[in-house]
């Protein structure tokens, strides 16, 4: 009997007892330590992080770091949807995996996947020691996360440490891979830099040149690395920044942020607060009466924040990694969203979209390869092979694993628009990547060592 797969759910802390195992079935000897497998060879090369010990039974671990709770959760809770489908497409061989990745039939090289979970709550160091469990315990070929890029950053640091490639989910900030981009991680989705010089200029087509702008910006990289990037792609038409309200991660009220912003004299208000921050931000806002003042731009968006806002995104530009109308356009699109709809009853998210297609691409690579050591894998990536995505066709740029992908620029749709539940925007403009992208060595990127 084939198995769809199996999925391992623990508590992201300190605590030892919190990892709580998911079945003994699927620990066995990937639990014990290398000095009882003893030293590994195969395929005439040298056993490096856990290879060849992570993939020597008839299922490969993957670890996923997710938060699950604190501001980012609900967003978490869709990229987890991702992985989890993209698992079981995998372990199925489901047509949609196929088209992306064809040599994949049922599991990766004829191997079943199977996940485990933590949640990081958004904090670096809890994703580390999760991470750090899955790698030394359950010999993870791969592990995934983000969603802050904060941990995205930290976990680049680990795969590279521990030589284990770590598929980035969620991360828009430019050092993931700018300064801080690692040979063992590659990343998949939008980023600060490609999502403001896509939507630029279609920002100062609707709004005009020499604006004034009040920015609100999380004090962590991805925030910065965005509000930076709005800057130097808006500065050529004349937008000066009148203030820039930096808050912290999971600020609980807004209110002496957003005076400072009434009382700047902006144009524009520009929003690089993002998940439950974002809601929180906007939701004030309006109470504030800035929005009465200025015009609303979320520069690098998540979807539900149409939802979450109860309207306020009506009207509103932004950027995103995926809406589901792209489905017009796209039939691969089409078939997940129909796959995500029908298991989870709501359209997917960006952050599923990007989980989803993250891992087939990761599949792609591995079945390319031949083999799960981590050089030849990362060597395919480097490939700059042009490759089906749910938005077209997308290629992973050698010089610092970044994926070449377009950027959708959307407008929120006013409410007797609206056709249905959740078609909140409408599709103002795709932009293909590749022109979106800064020179490889614009942001510091030095990849280091395959060994």
């Amino acid at each position: 009997m084939s198995r769809k797969f199996f999925e391992r759910d623990v508590n992201a802390s300190v605590s030892r007892r919190t990892l709580l195992q998911a079945g003994a079935g699927l620990m066995g000897g990937a639990l014990l330590p290398a000095s009882v497998i003893g030293p590994a060879f195969a395929e005439d090369k040298p056993a490096i992080g856990t290879w060849p010990a992570g993939s020597e039974g008839n299922t490969v671990f993957i670890g996923a770091s997710v938060p699950r709770t604190g501001t980012y959760a609900v967003q978490g809770e869709d990229e987890l949807k991702g992985y989890q489908l993209a698992i079981e497409h995998i372990n199925e061989g489901n047509e949609l995996v196929q088209k992306i990745s064809p040599k994949t039939k049922k599991g990766v090289l004829g191997k079943q996947l199977t996940l485990g979970v933590a949640d990081s709550g958004a904090k670096p160091n809890d994703a580390v020691q999760a991470q750090q469990r899955f790698i030394s315990e359950n010999k993870a070929v791969m592990i995934t996360g983000g969603t802050s890029s904060a941990v995205a950053v930290a976990l680049n640091k680990l795969a590279q440490r521990e030589k284990v490639l770590f598929v980035c989910g969620i991360s828009g900030s430019n050092d993931t891979t700018g300064k801080d981009c690692v040979r063992y991680g590659v990343r998949q989705n939008f980023f600060g830099q490609t999502a403001s010089a896509a939507i630029a200029p279609v920002l100062v087509k609707a709004f005009g040149k020499n604006k004034k702008v009040a920015y609100m910006t999380p004090d962590y990289t991805y925030g910065h690395t965005v509000t930076k990037s709005m800057q130097d792609n808006t500065a050529a038409d004349g937008w000066t920044t009148v203030t820039n309200q930096v808050s912290p991660l999971g600020a609980p009220d807004f209110s002496s942020y957003l005076l400072n912003v009434a009382n700047s004299g902006a144009d524009i208000l520009l929003n690089v607060n993002w998940g439950h921050d974002a809601v929180l931000s906007i939701q004030q806002a309006k109470q504030f009466g800035v929005l009465d003042k200025m015009k609303l731009v979320v520069p690098y968006q998540v979807p539900f924040l149409a939802r979450e806002t109860g309207g306020l995104m009506q009207g509103v530009y932004a950027a995103t990694d995926y809406w589901w109308t792209v489905e017009d356009k796209y039939p691969l699109a089409k078939m997940f969203n129909a796959a995500f709809e029908k298991k989870y009853n709501y359209k997917p998210e960006w952050g599923a979209e990007n989980a989803y297609i993250s891992f087939v691409h990761w599949a792609r690579m591995v079945e390319e390869a031949g083999s799960f050591y981590p050089p030849d894998v990362i060597k395919i990536y480097e490939k700059e092979e042009v490759i089906p995505s749910l938005v077209g066709d997308v290629y992973y740029r050698k010089e610092d694993h970044q994926c070449v992908r377009p950027v959708i620029i959307v407008k929120g749709k006013l409410e007797k628009d609206m056709k249905g539940k959740e078609d909140y925007y409408d599709i103002v403009e795709i932009v293909p990547g590749k022109g979106l992208m800064q020179k490889p060595d614009a942001f510091g990127c030095n990849l280091g060592d395959y060994t």
